[in-house]
């Protein structure tokens, strides 16, 4: 068990029972996702949480393995996928960058939340490309805290140095657009409820 695991499994039930924050938001980004989304998607969600997201778009999709490293967070999305009588969402402990997948064998790559929470969020936007078929589209929403106006950015770089806490990392949206550009993506829809708000990103690894 590492050090971040450690962590979201002892918050993981505390972290169940939170209402979502901005509901309004969250419901938007869940529909705007669901546009780039079929009968026939494969799609993978890396840092699923308890699973809701993953839960939610499951009806609306051929496959869907939802991965975490925290394995009390993956308990408790399995739980509610079966009370939903889910029978097409997998649940798998693993990160990103360490999962038994093909390259170019998934339709859509789901990061809601995680990117600025991982050391390197450029090694994860570049295997997600990397796992991605030509035409496949990345969905991620992120807390770019380097540009919010709060004493958080500051304390934030801390957090790395103290054990089981997770990683902050401290970046801008425009930081976080130029990653995507550099792995290789076309960024095709933007949306930030708030300038305090995390950015949702939908990004198109180009055909061909």
């Amino acid at each position: 068990m590492t050090s971040q695991s450690f962590f979201w499994d002892r918050i993981a039930n505390h972290y169940a029972s939170q209402p979502i924050g901005d509901e309004a938001s969250y419901q938007k980004k869940l529909d705007r996702t669901q546009e780039y989304l079929t009968s026939e998607s494969r799609v993978l969600e890396f840092g699923c949480g308890t699973g809701s997201t993953a839960i939610y778009h499951s009806p609306k999709v051929g496959r869907i393995l939802a991965t975490d490293i925290s394995d009390q967070m993956l308990n408790i999305a399995r739980g509610k996928a079966k009370e939903a009588a889910l029978n097409n969402i997998d649940f798998e402990q693993s990160s990103l960058l360490t999962i038994d997948s093909p390259n170019e064998s998934w339709d859509v790559v789901l990061g809601m939340s995680i990117l600025h929470l991982l050391s390197d969020k450029d090694a994860h936007i570049r295997k997600a490309y990397e796992l991605l078929k030509p035409g496949g589209v990345f969905v991620s929403s992120t807390a770019c805290i380097g540009d919010m106006g709060s004493w958080f950015k500051f304390v934030a770089p801390v957090f790395k140095w103290t054990p089981f806490l997770p990683s902050v990392q401290v970046f801008g949206v425009e930081s976080l657009k130029q990653s995507f550009t550099q792995a290789g993506f076309a960024i095709e829809y933007e949306w930030q409820p708030e300038p305090n708000s995390a950015v949702l990103l939908i990004a198109r690894k180009p055909n061909g």
